[in-house]
């Protein structure tokens, strides 16, 4: 127990630094992925090839090497960012690409006489999208969404890549200091906790989201 409480101060440092790319990344790329869905349906060709040639990048590429890409390779054309908002940047960019493709499948199952209804109603297209699409498409895509903040609070070990301390770059630091595996250890429960309460988080959403059955 001495030794938990001898690390717990980097270890937690490093737990402030994860949540804050986690929540940047929700925050960001929601409504990111929302707009660039919507893009996906324009009837302009330009917009949709251009959107779909962002997906195709975002999604076939490895998101540390984005992150490298961003940091390091960016500030050799002169378009330098802090660690932290290159972290921020590159996966906002690369959850929102994978959050347009969920909600994308999650417009495609809204009925189309749904906005024949709405129009006889007298909406127009924005209280349409806000009114009866939007929370139809929340309630279909929150499975699909949730698989992904799940696999982004496993993501943000990759911020270790730029220098960022998050808690597996905190624990690895005591670990190779103190030749003890314990570090993993805690850094692993604290995954598992995280990982846990988004799991028990979603499912509550989910359950509270029938009452549109």
């Amino acid at each position: 127990m001495n030794y938990f409480f001898e690390i717990l101060p980097n270890i937690t440092a490093g737990l402030k630094m994860t949540l804050g790319i986690f929540f940047v990344t929700i925050i960001g790329s929601i409504p990111l992925g929302i707009v660039v869905s919507l893009a996906m349906r324009s009837p302009y060709f330009s917009i949709r090839w251009l959107v779909n040639g962002y997906i195709w990048l975002m999604r076939g590429t490895p998101l540390l090497l984005q992150l490298i890409f961003i940091y390091y390779g960016l500030a050799m054309v002169g378009v330098t960012f802090t660690r932290f908002d290159a972290a921020a940047f590159a996966f906002i960019i690369n959850y929102a690409a994978y959050l347009a493709e969920i909600f994308r499948g999650g417009l495609q199952a809204i009925p189309k006489g749904q906005f024949d209804a709405a129009q006889v109603l007298g909406l127009n297209k924005i209280q349409t999208f806000f009114k009866i699409v939007l929370p139809q498409v929340i309630k279909i895509v929150v499975p699909s969404f949730g698989n992904e903040v799940v696999n982004l609070v496993k993501d943000t070990s990759l911020i270790y890549v730029i220098g960022l301390g998050d808690i597996l770059r905190a624990g690895s630091i005591a670990a190779a200091r103190d030749v003890s595996l314990v570090p993993y250890v805690i850094v692993g429960v604290l995954y598992l906790i995280m990982t846990a309460i988004v799991t028990l988080a979603l499912r509550y959403s989910e359950k509270r989201l029938n009452v549109w059955r």
